[in-house]
């Protein structure tokens, strides 16, 4: 068994509890983005509601690149990006990992669309997806080479639920998808459906 079939038996093996952050709900069809700040790969600072501005926008919240089920979607997504791109659409994913990690995995340096870092979990928070993993589950973790501190250099402990919010340039949120269940994204093709309706 490889390395990565190895991981994402274990990741299936043991149930990943999540603690949602107090009086979080999931930001919803009509609600503005929130004025939060993001990083790129090279640590610089991106204003989230500067970058909807520009066109309307796909945000993908994932967890990790060390994690299978969100690699996994991310190079799924890569299929429907010429078809996002036509339609006059950017996309954008965010997660945990700290800018210097964003890029660290070599299937995800084969992305074309933007990978930005909410490593101090500001956005998803913001978005009420952030939630924190408890103690057990963090020494899980740890037996299968999984550092959630060393990934996002923070001590929060936090990972957002994975979630796909369409926003316009207004920053209104269009359509929105929140899963609890770590191991269930939404379908690629699906999106792509939802953002030809969306707008």
């Amino acid at each position: 068994m490889t390395t990565k079939r190895f991981l994402s038996a274990a990741l299936v093996a043991f149930p990943l509890s999540l603690v949602a952050q107090a009086g979080s709900t999931p930001l919803k069809v009509g609600d503005s983005v929130p004025d939060v700040s993001l990083k790129t790969e090279a640590a610089e600072p991106v204003r989230l509601r500067g970058l909807v501005a520009g066109k309307p926008s796909v945000l993908i919240f994932y967890r990790s690149g060390w994690c299978p089920y969100c690699t996994r979607h991310l190079q799924g997504l890569a299929g429907i990006e010429k078809d996002l791109l036509a339609g006059g659409y950017q996309m954008v994913a965010i997660s945990t990992d700290q800018p210097p990690k964003l890029l660290e995995k070599p299937d995800l340096q084969k992305l074309n669309y933007t990978l930005l870092s909410d490593s101090a979990m500001d956005a998803a928070k913001a978005f009420g997806i952030a939630c924190e993993v408890d103690e057990a589950t963090l020494s899980k973790y740890k037996q299968y080479g999984i550092d959630l501190e060393a990934a996002s250099g923070q001590s929060h402990h936090l990972l957002p639920h994975p979630a796909v919010f369409l926003v316009d340039t207004k920053g209104i949120i269009r359509f929105a998808y929140v899963n609890e269940d770590y191991k269930v994204r939404m379908e690629p093709e699906k999106i792509l459906q939802a953002a030809r309706t969306a707008r």
